[in-house]
């Protein structure tokens, strides 16, 4: 399934929280560490297994191994992420990291294209082999600029198995646009927004996620 909503009560009594005008940052911050576990536990369920048998002290019993999380490569768009990525490194400590500073040009949003420029200040990314898997983390999937160009980013460093886009916000036509790629990530998020407002923002979405993180 290339759309996956963690449309679960723990997950969005968090979301309410970040939603909220009133959150202070601190709290803000937690809870978006918190969502970034709990999407990043969703993902690892859905990542390939193998049953094995094992010895315990008294006898033989069936487990499983998920060998992919050994090849996680998680990208962090700066600096709204680094909560979530924080969170999602709870679910793959053993995750290689890249870094993009991305930053949308206020007043460029088109509403007939849907789309928003976007400006790529830094970028440095892992070489991405064959068996891995990228996950893009950028809590707030709006008009679908920014994770577009991250992909290409990615791409050129190389072919993973699986790529992933993690957002805790996304609206429609940002899944939409990026669900009609001729190879299209999945997408993992909580919360699918109907709108976007004139200046490409998701409504009623949760405001400015950097912001709101980092004061």
């Amino acid at each position: 399934m290339l759309l996956n909503v963690l449309n679960k009560p723990l997950a969005r009594s968090i979301l309410t929280v970040l939603r909220s005008k009133d959150t202070d940052q601190i709290s803000f911050r937690k809870s978006m560490v918190r969502l970034g576990r709990l999407l990043g536990y969703e993902i690892a369920d859905n990542l390939t297994h193998t049953e094995i048998e094992i010895e315990t002290p008294l006898s033989k019993a069936r487990g499983v191994v998920i060998k992919d999380l050994d090849n996680i490569v998680i990208v962090n768009v700066l600096r709204a992420a680094t909560p979530l990525v924080e969170g999602l490194l709870k679910a793959f400590p053993a995750a290689r990291q890249g870094v993009v500073v991305a930053k949308r040009q206020e007043g460029t949003f088109k509403r007939d294209t849907g789309r928003i420029d976007v400006d790529i200040y830094y970028s440095k990314i892992p070489d991405i082999k064959p068996e891995d898997a990228v996950i893009i983390a950028d809590p707030m999937l709006a008009t679908g600029s920014t994770v577009l160009k991250v992909l290409e980013l990615v791409r050129s460093k190389g072919s993973p198995k699986t790529t992933v886009i993690v957002s805790v916000i996304a609206s429609k036509d940002g899944v939409n646009r990026v669900l009609s790629l001729d190879h299209p990530p999945n997408i993992y998020t909580v919360e699918i927004d109907d709108e976007l407002n004139d200046m490409g923002y998701i409504v009623p979405g949760l405001g400015d996620a950097g912001d709101r993180a980092f004061g």
